[in-house]
């Protein structure tokens, strides 16, 4: 249900927002529906990873990877799809992290033993 939920909001999302927009859509999702520490990780992690690897492809192989190319020789990489698989875990990273702060945040919130100072 989260990795659904946070694939299908960030792909219409980002239609019309910058990028960053899966962290506090990772962040929220996860800090609602999250059932456990692991799936507020790897949820939003294997979501963003899947849908900017499908992104990345489905702009980039109509103009045979002109610009991950280019992109590929100024970063000194030999290949445009390392580009790719770097530009996919990055922002899988980001998303993965934010959907855990999520969690652990409303955690926070619904605990029983409050900090004291």
């Amino acid at each position: 249900m989260v990795f659904l939920v946070i694939l299908i909001a960030s792909f219409l999302l980002q239609l019309l927002l910058p990028w960053w927009i899966i962290i506090p859509i990772s962040f929220a999702t996860c800090g609602l529906i999250g059932k456990t520490a692991k799936i507020s990780l790897w949820a939003p992690f294997f979501a963003i990873l899947l849908l900017w690897t499908g992104m990345a492809l489905f702009k980039s192989i109509p103009n045979d990877h002109i610009l991950a190319v280019r992109v590929a020789e100024m970063i000194g990489v030999k290949s445009w799809y390392l580009v790719l698989a770097l530009t996919a875990i990055l922002g899988a990273f980001a998303a993965g992290i934010s959907g855990f702060c999520g969690y652990q945040f409303r955690k926070a919130l619904l605990s029983k033993n409050p900090v004291a100072n």
